[in-house]
Order: C-alpha cells, then structure tokens, then sequence
C-alpha cells in the first residue's frame, strides 16, 4: 500500500477522512462502518479477528482518497 503521494493530496486526503470519520462516529457508527462507506472491506484489513480503531479507519480512508486523486500517467 505504500507508493508515493503528493503531501498536499495525502493532508486533504487524511482531512476529509478525519471529517467523514467523524459524522460517523457522531451518528452512533462505528470505524467499521466508516470504511463501509468508502467500500473498504473490513474483512480484508482485520488481523487476527480484532476490531478496527478509528485511527487505523482514518488511514484506510485517507489511503483511498489519495490514491483516488493521483492522475493516471500514460506511456508515450
């Protein structure tokens, strides 16, 4: 999962996924079921059966979003 992200991609990435962990957990969810919402399965990222912290949650999110905002290079 590591590569190279822009910094300024990588903290408005980590950003918006801070602010969308955050109305979730201010609407009764759980880390789980933020990463839900960005079709993350939770399955896939456990280890070991432990739950997810918010934390690891925002990383996964922002891991996403970056990867999102990164434009396609083509060969010439």
């Amino acid at each position: 999962m590591t590569r190279y992200v822009d910094p300024i991609a990588w903290h408005q990435s980590l950003g918006y996924a801070r602010q969308a962990c955050a109305r979730v957990f201010r609407d009764g969810g759980s880390a789980s079921d933020a990463l839900r919402a960005f079709d993350i399965t939770v399955c896939e990222v456990k280890a070991g059966g432990d739950d997810i912290g918010w934390a690891k949650a925002v990383e996964l999110i922002a891991h996403r979003l970056a990867a999102q905002s990164q434009p396609l290079r083509h060969a010439a």
